[in-house]
């Protein structure tokens, strides 16, 4: 890891397309994400100190903590990391003008791709495969807890149920349409382990995945995947969601057409890293809650 916790939490932007469709989706989860960056100020919001001693202590045993490789989280932060790394050429740089516009999608339209829905399927599943995992890292248990993963997802709050909405809105709804559950799994039940050998996140990330070989990989990817839909189809029928739904929200920052949704897909895919983003305030957050703890 190149970088400090301190430097990655202290570098979080506080604007941008990333931060502005996580604020798009408030209305799923209302107040539940604010974009809080800086490690002192996230110390500060998540144990409410202003002692600047304690504060010091708490800080000195978090970093202790990451940078302790016997521990998960600098594995964990990895995988949030790695599972964003598209290809980012229409990312930050080219927009970070655009703040505070609204994005003219139309004129991106020429430089991204409509992902396949196989393809768009294997990159969700992949997605909520790192989630348990980064969750098992962080916590201390196998990767292979799925039960312990799906109990959490109840209490899941703040960055880390901002991310699961994300993955369900943009990498589910926008991309597969309202039935995108059903279709995920009929898609993950259609590929074969050479067609998941294909896909370059797999490829990234297939160690971390429990199992001895592909095919047993991508049975743990069906077994996840099928022990979340009830909480994500609760998640879709509380709220009432549906793709026009989502995309008149996203409407806030963003000119999209209705019939462009596989563009849109892609062009979020390739311009945001919510994972990572989020996943590095997550991580902060459980850090300090546990040097709170110990110190």
């Amino acid at each position: 890891m190149s970088k400090s916790i301190v430097e990655l939490v202290d570098q979080l932007p506080t604007g941008g397309l990333t931060v502005s469709m996580l604020k798009s989706l408030d209305f799923v989860a209302p107040g539940e994400w604010q974009n809080t960056v800086g490690f002192v100020n996230t110390i500060k919001k998540v144990t409410g100190e202003d002692d600047e001693d304690l504060i010091q202590q708490i800080g000195e045993r978090a970093i202790y903590l990451f940078n302790d490789k016997s521990q998960g989280y600098q594995r964990a932060l990895w995988l949030y990391q790695t599972v964003d790394n598209t290809d980012k050429a229409l990312g930050a740089a080219a927009l970070a003008n655009k703040v505070g516009e609204k994005i003219p999608l139309l004129g991106f339209l020429n430089s991204v791709t409509p992902k396949p829905d196989k393809a768009q399927t294997i990159d969700l599943t992949l997605k909520l495969v790192a989630e348990l995992v980064a969750f098992c890292q962080i916590n201390g248990i196998p990767g292979d807890s799925i039960g312990d993963f799906v109990a959490s997802l109840g209490e899941y709050s703040g960055e880390s149920l901002i991310r699961m909405v994300a993955l369900v809105c943009v990498d589910g709804l926008i991309p597969l349409g309202p039935d995108f559950i059903s279709k995920a799994i009929s898609g993950l039940n259609q590929t074969n382990p050479q067609e998941l050998e294909q896909n370059s996140t797999f490829q990234n990330i297939k160690d971390v995945i429990p199992g001895n070989n592909a095919g047993s990989k991508l049975n743990f990817i069906g077994e996840s995947f099928d022990s979340v839909k009830g909480w994500m189809s609760g998640l879709v029928s509380a709220n009432n969601l549906t793709p026009q739904k989502v995309v008149h929200n996203l409407q806030s920052f963003t000119d999209i057409a209705d019939d462009k949704l596989d563009y849109l897909a892609a062009f979020l895919d390739v311009a945001t890293n919510y994972y990572e983003h989020t996943g590095t305030q997550t991580l902060a957050h459980r850090l300090i809650e546990r040097a709170v703890a110990e110190i």
